[in-house]
């Protein structure tokens, strides 16, 4: 068969086309076996070893009556103030990030309220792991195992990912044992899908069913790039993965992990503004032909945005040259910078662009643990913050964090938790608060966390 030039070119082209997507969809270790099939097993080797399965088990209250929950009810009937307890055990995973210190990446959710916590390693042993502190408000946790022999996945740097790109996800599903799955990068940057405080995950189309929480996301180097977290499923968590999962990125991973190493919690940064979304209307209104960022609607006295010189009315664009969508990617943009981190602002005033520099400070601290109540020791508590998700939403007193084994943490609080009511009265922040708790022999709280309500007795 005669071949033109044209013809031959084309061929070519189609070769060098499938050579580059071979390479990339390849690890580098198949191209120095030659003769072998094309394969995941060399970089997996490497990587299995890092990612554990993790047991926790925890006595939970239990009530046959919600009426129960009412003291002036049980005092009525003469009936038992403790409630009857039960175990609860949970299976999920987590990733050994320091092989030396024995450091463990997993998810909030995997280990909260647990009373044990076992990690079982890929070559089968087992070990009680210590708690080092936990976030909740990003779903980061980090534990601690006390052994050698460990093998850590080094961490890559999230932000080089690409929509395309190929990842595996390493965990624990339904609790079969470890479990391969692989996917590409099907979004980056999600946000505003209510599932954490703090969101800026990556979304894939590997695998990823419920015990697969706080397992990896590797790429092809055998990197982490992300903590796997959740699932969107129409049918629930439950009906399994449909090609919709979300992991927290490596880089987030990286700083929430240092702070809790360092300080035991999440020193949370906070630039002290109210936003609302740009609108098409609101556009307009401000004679702008922009469709993305956040229109200041308050600035707090004193705080880092009033400092920087933001005014209501400014139209914040970008963070640091990265273009902002809207008033919750600013949220999450500045909740998972450091405190004390310098962050550059475009904006829009009068129809001008115009830069401003913040230096973003700590979120509010409050009084804490015995100084409001005994029963509330180890608690830390103070008013719900203007960047809360909770601001505005409902009245109350936030708990930003709870010592664990503390009397608090016996008696059910936990960090994020917003305190609605204080036997039975309202409460609508700090300074109503703590005169309701004072010299009172037992407290009924009730508190919102996350999307449910209930009431906690503390005796």
């Amino acid at each position: 068969m005669k071949l033109n030039i044209r013809t031959f070119l084309l061929w070519l082209a189609g070769l060098t086309l499938v050579a580059q997507v071979a390479t990339a969809a390849l690890p580098l270790d198949w191209f120095a076996e030659k003769g072998e099939m094309p394969t995941l097993a060399p970089m997996l080797d490497r990587s299995k070893p890092a990612v554990v399965n993790i047991a926790t088990r925890s006595e939970v209250r239990v009530q046959d009556n919600p009426l129960l929950n009412d003291p002036f009810f049980r005092h009525f009937f003469d009936l038992p103030a403790q409630p009857r307890t039960r175990p609860r055990q949970s299976l999920g995973s987590g990733v050994i990030i320091d092989a030396k210190e024995g450091l463990v990446i997993t998810n909030n959710h995997v280990i909260r309220g647990a009373d044990e916590v076992t990690v079982s390693l890929h070559d089968g042993r087992s070990f009680q792991a210590e708690i080092v502190g936990s976030d909740p408000a990003t779903d980061v946790a980090l534990i601690k195992i006390d052994t050698d022999g460990l093998v850590a996945l080094p961490l890559a740097d999230s932000e080089s990912l690409r929509v395309g790109d190929f990842v595996v996800a390493i965990g624990n599903p339904f609790g079969l044992g470890q479990t391969v799955t692989s996917g590409i990068v099907s979004a980056l940057g999600r946000s505003g899908l209510g599932i954490e405080g703090y969101e800026n995950f990556i979304q894939t189309d590997a695998s990823i069913n419920p015990g697969n929480s706080g397992g990896a996301l590797v790429n092809l180097r055998g990197e982490l790039v992300g903590i796997n977290t959740a699932i969107f499923s129409p049918g629930g968590a439950s009906a399994g993965n449909i090609g919709i999962g979300f992991a927290i990125p490596s880089n987030m991973v990286k700083q929430i992990s240092d702070q809790l190493l360092e300080f035991g919690e999440v020193k949370r940064a906070y630039l002290g503004v109210q936003m609302q979304d740009i609108t098409p209307e609101l556009a307009q209104a401000f004679s702008i032909d922009i469709q993305k960022g956040a229109v200041v609607t308050h600035v707090v006295p004193d705080s880092a945005a009033d400092a920087a010189g933001l005014k209501v009315g400014d139209i914040i664009t970008a963070v640091d040259n990265a273009q902002l969508i809207n008033a919750d990617s600013l949220r999450n943009t500045i909740g998972l910078m450091m405190v004390g981190q310098k962050v550059k602002l475009d904006i829009i005033r009068d129809g001008k662009a115009k830069t401003l520099t913040a230096k973003v400070k700590q979120t509010r601290q409050t009084e804490s643990n015995g100084t409001v109540h005994p029963k509330l020791a180890g608690a830390t508590f103070g008013d719900i913050e203007e960047d809360s998700p909770y601001f505005g939403q409902i009245e109350g007193v936030m708990v930003y964090s709870v010592k664990r084994g503390s009397p608090a943490w016996q008696a059910g609080l936990r960090g994020e938790d917003v305190v609605t009511s204080v036997n039975r009265r309202s409460v609508a922040n700090l300074e109503q608060f703590k005169p309701m708790v004072k010299n009172t022999e037992q407290i009924l709280l009730n508190i919102v966390r996350g999307r449910r309500a209930m009431f906690l007795l503390l005796k």
